[in-house]
């Protein structure tokens, strides 16, 4: 790990810290003029797959913002390639697979021993860690299995994912199938992260959210309490975040997870409350809040802060990812602001 014993680290596992630390979801992206450069000589999966690029784009948003922690740049797809599941992207349309899976079939067609393939991931990782030393931690992350599942099943992004709660209600055997070879290759993916220097991995299930608390429980807590403890033996504690799932954070927190990402539909110190306040969460300002003025970007921020009340365990950041657009010198002034605030 490059950088254990860092604010970040410590806040993890709910120790205290002399001021709360900040990243954000995203932090390397589109609303950056660096970034957009490199987009301009080379697509997403290119960056992806060559880490001295990957590499490049998460320093260069670190150290730009000022944040506590790096996250690497990659995507949540990557894993679906070497099970063999090939995506592309369209314009406006996000990924598409070109051949969603449907039934038990193409479940068990999915493969699970090329996790190795995807070492590209691990070695942007190294060359990160190697630039920062114990600067700054590193952040890797993994796909969370029911959102992989989905994206899967639905050919992409979804507003109902029926084809996914088919499967789900219809073909149990099929779905705990999928589920478990998904756990299989990103626990060994996002393990390795660990072994080339990340100090936590964050888990996203950004499509969580659409499942109420029961199918939730029947359907995917398991599996994902499963991938939270194969990780964990790695050292490094573990973010889980979903979006819109306020009504799942009670479950969310059974997965064992030191920390739990909250999104900005709930107020932080009621997010955390609903878990009797055990652990750590991360949050949660609304990212389009990023296109206010800045005296209502402190005030909100200042209020985060104020719910989280010095409490150790608060990793500030926003409930989802940056935005294309986002004014750059708002989230730099955001990240200032929430260092010096809390550290009064």
């Amino acid at each position: 790990m490059s950088a254990p014993n860092s604010r970040f680290v410590r806040a993890c596992k709910a120790q205290p810290v002399d001021r709360t630390p900040v990243w954000f979801m995203r932090q390397a992206g589109r609303y950056m003029a660096e970034y957009r450069a490199v987009r301009k000589k080379h697509s997403l999966i290119e960056i992806c797959k060559k880490p001295a690029l990957a590499a490049e784009v998460t320093i260069t948003a670190a150290e730009a913002l000022g944040v506590d922690a790096a996250i690497i740049f990659a995507d949540l797809l990557l894993p679906l390639e070497v099970m063999g599941l090939p995506f592309h992207f369209e314009a406006g349309e996000g990924p598409v697979i070109d051949k969603p899976v449907r039934n038990q079939q193409d479940v068990a067609q999915l493969r699970t021993d090329q996790a190795a393939e995807l070492g590209y991931v691990s070695e942007a990782i190294a060359l990160v860690c190697k630039h920062f030393g114990d600067r700054l931690p590193m952040i890797g992350f993994c796909g969370a299995p029911f959102t992989l599942a989905s994206y899967m099943i639905e050919g992409g992004g979804s507003r109902n994912y029926v084809h996914t709660k088919k499967m789900m209600y219809s073909s149990p055997k099929a779905w705990d199938e999928l589920m478990r070879k998904l756990v299989a290759v990103t626990s060994e993916y996002a393990a390795e992260q660990v072994r080339a220097g990340a100090d936590t991995i964050q888990i996203f299930d950004s499509w969580v959210g659409c499942l109420s608390v029961e199918d939730y429980r029947r359907y995917v807590l398991a599996h994902v309490t499963d991938l939270v403890k194969r990780l964990q033996k790695t050292g490094a504690p573990v973010i889980y975040f979903g979006t819109d799932s306020s009504t799942l954070l009670p479950s969310m927190k059974e997965t064992g997870a030191e920390v739990v990402g909250l999104d900005w539909r709930v107020p932080l110190d009621q997010g955390w409350g609903m878990m009797k306040f055990a652990g750590a969460v991360q949050g949660n300002l609304d990212p389009v809040l990023l296109f206010a003025d800045w005296s209502e970007i402190q005030a909100r921020a200042e209020n985060i802060l104020r719910q989280a009340a010095g409490r150790p365990g608060h990793i500030f950041n926003l409930g989802h990812g940056i935005l294309p657009e986002t004014p750059v010198d708002n989230v730099k002034r955001l990240c200032e602001f929430v260092q010096q605030h809390s550290s009064r």
